[in-house]
């Protein structure tokens, strides 16, 4: 158990009778030294050596020539007095062009203009629909014989108001209309009903 412990204490544990080894890691570069030493002669690593350096010394100075373009570039757009937010809504303005021209959006555009078109037919449809079965219900006979009965409650609160010359209220009247209303049962036979609206 002390053995165990001490070797806890060192990173290393003993579990049988193989010793784990620690993980060391390996640098990238000594690997492809190791590589390279292996598969090529000193003259080919000198001729590759100097090819990288001369490689190099070329993007160098590309990217000294590029900078000097860049800077009068920059300058040629100042004295036309092209300004960054200028350029950026002529990159904008030309891009939302090539977008437009693009097949897939006059595609998209074709297809939700005719699902544009497809749901104002519906809608409109729809409204028709509506209107005939309004119209329906309105020539229906329990709406007809609704509508008399408010065209006689109607008559007769004018009756009333224009019988009492002022001496009332118009609420007075309009609740004296609804008690008598009130008072009509629905079980009435219709005959009686229909002599009544008559009278109105």
């Amino acid at each position: 158990m002390e053995t165990r412990q001490q070797e806890r204490g060192q990173g290393h544990i003993r579990t049988g009778l193989l010793d784990p080894e620690p993980v060391t890691e390996v640098d990238e570069e000594m690997v492809s030294d190791v590589d390279l030493n292996n598969t090529l002669t000193d003259e080919e690593r000198e001729e590759i050596l100097s090819e990288l350096t001369k490689l190099e010394e070329d993007i160098s100075t590309l990217r000294q020539v590029l900078a000097s373009k860049e800077k009068h570039h920059s300058e040629l757009k100042a004295k036309l007095g092209i300004t960054p937010l200028i350029e950026f809504k002529q990159n904008f303005n030309r891009s939302w062009y090539d977008m437009q021209t693009s097949t897939a959006y006059k595609k998209t555009s074709e297809t939700l203009s005719t699902a544009g078109q497809k749901t104002s037919a519906a809608f409109t449809t729809l409204g028709t629909a509506i209107s005939r079965k309004f119209g329906d219900m309105r020539n229906s006979p329990s709406f007809k014989s609704f509508e008399e009965k408010v065209e006689c409650t109607v008559s007769n609160i004018k009756t009333k108001v224009g019988s009492q010359g002022g001496g009332g209220s118009f609420e007075e009247v309009l609740s004296s209309a609804a008690h008598a209303s009130a008072q009509e049962t629905p079980s009435n036979n219709m005959s009686e009903s229909s002599d009544h609206e008559r009278t109105c």
